[in-house]
């Protein structure tokens, strides 16, 4: 390492564990290469996958190459262009997505290198640190919605899982293209989801599956655990997304089983999704939810926190 190299802080771990394996260490700034953007991170967020993957709940992906570091979405500036990019520029505020889960930048570093098909303008109506709570949470609500369950005008959406991430964009999205949304949730957390959109909430604690008509054009469902009992609520013909991988046992399973089949989304980063986001924030369709920002330092914090399952919106890490 030369003497006059600069140097960054960055978010890693040694092994496998729980937020103590977490730090904050002094690492060599990267340099871009052919084809890639060095971007100077504002914030960060934390999703379920960064929790699974320091846990070790990926081994089998991730491999035990340490050390590891953390964070998937990103909103920051750019820094650098690497040679044969094009459509970004230097000074731009940009956000998007880290999808190598298994390498050795994660975006909870002050500098990182990201591919340009995963990264894009920012959006202009929010700033930088509410914009990184939304990337990969934004390309999965969108996904599931708009090319999974064809969401549209009119129809009944049910959403399990509610008030974390994926369920508080997906409310507002549905929401502004006009479906009617049912939001699963807890009773401390109806109040978050109808301001989001949703015209009507259950509490999962008192009411449960068996006790919804079968009204719903569409699912999804962001929780997992009782997937089989909500796709009861499904009228004929509905659809059904789940976006956690404990849902991939039923969702194999009900490729046999009478009734509709329930489809597993696993979104990967795609320029075109996040210029799509970055359109219905700046539209006042969509606002970033944010349950609370930590400092780099307390991201330890926020790993606990996330682990808990419960969340109004999502938790930020901001940098700068």
């Amino acid at each position: 390492m030369s003497p006059d190299q600069p140097m960054t802080r960055a978010v890693q771990y040694d092994r496998y564990g729980g937020p103590e394996v977490l730090s904050v260490r002094t690492v060599p700034r990267p340099s871009p290469g052919p084809g890639q953007v060095l971007i100077r991170v504002h914030a960060s967020s934390v999703n379920s996958i960064d929790v699974k993957i320091r846990s070790g709940g990926m081994r089998l992906m991730t491999g035990r190459r340490f050390p590891k570091s953390t964070g998937l979405d990103f909103a920051g500036e750019v820094v650098e262009l690497g040679s044969e990019v094009t459509g970004l520029m230097v000074g731009e505020h940009v956000w998007g997505i880290l999808g190598d889960v298994s390498g050795r930048t994660g975006a909870a570093c002050d500098y990182i290198l990201a591919k340009p098909k995963a990264t894009t303008a920012a959006p202009s109506g929010t700033d930088l640190v509410a914009a990184a709570s939304l990337p990969s949470v934004g390309v999965t609500a969108l996904r599931a919605l708009r090319d999974m369950l064809r969401l549209g005008s009119g129809q009944r959406l049910l959403v399990v899982g509610a008030s974390g991430g994926v369920g508080s964009t997906a409310i507002q999205l549905a929401h502004a293209w006009g479906a009617h949304v049912t939001a699963i949730a807890s009773a401390a957390s109806a109040p978050f989801c109808r301001e989001l959109g949703a015209d009507r909430t259950v509490d999962y604690a008192t009411t449960p599956p068996n006790a919804l008509e079968r009204e719903f054009d569409a699912i999804l469902d962001c929780d997992g655990s009782l997937l089989r009992a909500y796709r009861r609520a499904l009228r004929p013909g509905g659809r059904i997304v789940a976006i956690t991988s404990s849902a991939m046992p039923f969702a194999l399973l009900s490729t046999v089983l009478p009734g509709p089949r329930v489809r597993l989304l696993i979104a990967r980063p795609r320029r075109a999704d996040l210029q799509t986001l970055a359109e219905h924030v700046d539209k006042g369709d969509l606002h970033p939810t944010i349950e609370h920002v930590y400092p780099l330092d307390e991201i330890q914090d926020a790993h606990r926190a996330a682990e808990t399952g419960h969340a109004r919106g999502k938790r930020v890490i901001r940098l700068v």
